[in-house]
């Protein structure tokens, strides 16, 4: 996969020996692509104007302007780019209050480097990756809330097409082709599964989709 097919990731993390870490992992391994790292939202704010990544990932405790409210601000600006957020402990309300501006996920960073990557291709294709320990939290915050109604809107012919193709074992780019459309309209249609069948991986959606009988 060449750079202008590859993820392009941002970081935003004020700890320099993390920084570069995590830009080395990026820009090191096939498929993703490292478009800048940078030590406050203050900072990457003007970067992402001039290069908007696929993903940021970025630290919940800033120096000066904070994630969390970093988020909300980029999400406002640049609806396209998902947002991970990452930090060393799963603070309720930090979590809950990234995932209201609209983080696309939460991460600890701990999070081993292959679960990392495999987390940013998750949320470029529409998914909300999560370390288990934020997804319990997450369960806890939203434990009270009512469950909401399963969707009207059926998927439509075309998203069971491409979960056929999935559950065959078809990627992405191969779908495309067999679809005839480009990879970016499977992306949106993945998004639209992923939303209906309320679900945040392809593994999932496939799994869901086999167990309610849509398809076999």
């Amino acid at each position: 996969m060449n750079e202008r097919t590859a993820i392009k990731v941002a970081l935003v993390e004020d700890d320099g020996s993390t920084r570069e870490g995590l830009r080395l992992l990026i820009h090191g391994s096939p498929g993703f692509h490292c478009t800048g790292a940078y030590e406050s939202v203050e900072e990457a704010l003007p970067a992402l104007a001039r290069d908007a990544p696929d993903v940021l990932l970025m630290d919940i405790n800033l120096p000066g302007m904070s994630g969390r409210e970093g988020v909300r601000i980029i999400k406002d600006r640049w609806p396209a780019i998902e947002v991970l957020m990452l930090s060393v402990y799963g603070e309720q309300e930090s979590v809950f209050e990234s995932i209201c501006n609209g983080a696309a996920g939460y991460l600890l960073k701990k999070t081993p480097p292959a679960r990392l990557l495999e987390a940013i291709q998750e949320a470029r294709d529409g998914g909300s990756p999560m370390s288990p320990e934020i997804a319990r939290k997450v369960v806890v915050l939203f434990r009270k809330t009512p469950r909401p109604e399963p969707p009207e809107r059926q998927l439509t012919p075309r998203e069971l097409q491409l979960l056929a193709l999935l559950a065959e074992g078809h990627g992405y780019a191969e779908a495309a082709d067999l679809l005839g459309v480009s990879e970016n309209t499977v992306r949106n249609y993945i998004r639209s599964i992923y939303e209906k069948l309320h679900v945040h991986s392809k593994s999932e959606a496939v799994s869901k989709a086999l167990r309610q009988g849509l398809i076999s």
